[in-house]
């Protein structure tokens, strides 16, 4: 099933189902799904019991002509996130940013390592990930207020020239874990939806370099598509995913979920040994290959619109903002 939230022409804000081609708002069915009328979280949390209910009253609805509650146009977010846990799933991707940030930034480094992987036919030590990488599902802590879904101009800090895209899958926890084990995080994923982890690539580096991880690279922005798909829908063949960027409406790059370390259920599980993760908390996969300007070096521009999408998932448009200070 896909959801969204919309505002009713009174000012509230409803859950809205995806139904015969045309979004219904359930609102009007608040009598019947309680809370899940209202909040997307509690929908989701509700499961495939709820999500039946729900059709079956959309289905009567249609049988007797009732049509959807007007709503107002502008996007909303799903759901308010409270936290948000990024992963970084893919090899390729890890390796191939590497190499773009070493091309863009330390050239004559990049030289090297490129000549050693023509000659070799593999990739330099010094681009490939940590040793802790391949034992561990390892992830950044991001900035829950910074999320933007669509239509929204997306702030271009002044302390990054090198302003840079992701394409991610993204989903919620429907349900509070901890110390969960990989069957019971998968249990708990409420739905999925479209990332745009914006990146300020010329201080990232730097950061990360410090010890810690990233912070003023990463906490500014995230792009969070407006519509949540169901569990049922994704999680069957989720690694089957393909999606792409755009700029201006040009296809960038493409990428898929294809090849991860850690399959969901093992990263959650991770993410909640020895500590709290509660309903709303936002994951993500992390790039897919080939996904962002350092791998496929078409590097935005203040200014222009930029487009990810995942098929049978959703798609994100969001225009960049000018450097601002």
């Amino acid at each position: 099933m896909r959801l969204k939230r919309l505002r009713l022409e009174d000012g509230e804000a409803s859950v809205a189902a995806w139904h015969g081609g045309v979004w219904y708002p359930l609102a009007p069915f608040e009598a019947e799904l309680g809370a899940a009328a209202r909040d997307l979280l509690a929908f989701l949390a509700g499961g495939e019991a709820l999500r039946a209910r729900a059709v079956e009253l959309l289905d009567r609805a249609r049988q007797e002509g009732r049509p959807p509650e007007p709503a107002r146009a502008e996007a909303l977010l799903p759901f308010e996130p409270t936290s948000f846990r990024d992963f970084m799933l893919y090899e390729a991707h890890a390796i191939g940013a590497t190499k773009g940030w070493l091309k863009r930034f330390l050239p004559r480094a990049y030289r090297f390592v490129d000549l050693f992987e023509r000659i070799t036919g593999r990739p330099h030590a010094k681009v490939r990930p940590s040793a802790l990488w391949y034992r561990r599902p390892i992830h950044y802590l991001g900035n829950p207020r910074a999320f933007l879904t669509e239509g929204a101009v997306v702030p271009w800090p002044g302390y990054t020239r090198a302003l840079d895209y992701e394409l991610e899958l993204g989903f919620v926890l429907a349900r509070p874990l901890r110390d969960a084990d990989p069957d019971q995080a998968l249990a708990a994923i409420g739905g999925f939806f479209v990332i745009n982890d914006y990146s300020a690539r010329d201080v990232q580096a730097a950061e990360m370099r410090s010890g810690f991880g990233p912070v003023k690279a990463k906490n500014f922005a995230t792009g969070i598509g407006a519509e949540v798909v169901t569990p049922d829908e994704v999680l069957p063949d989720w690694q089957r995913l393909g999606g792409r960027v755009r700029l201006e409406g040009e296809v960038v790059c493409e990428g898929a979920a294809a090849g991860p370390r850690f399959d969901l259920g093992e990263a959650v599980a991770y993410a909640s040994l020895g500590e709290p993760l509660e309903a709303g908390a936002v994951l993500a996969t992390g790039t897919f290959p080939g996904c962002s300007a350092l791998e496929c070096e078409r590097w935005p521009e203040p200014g222009q619109q930029v487009t990810v999408e995942i098929d049978g998932v959703g798609r994100l448009t969001q225009r960049l903002g000018r450097p601002q200070g």
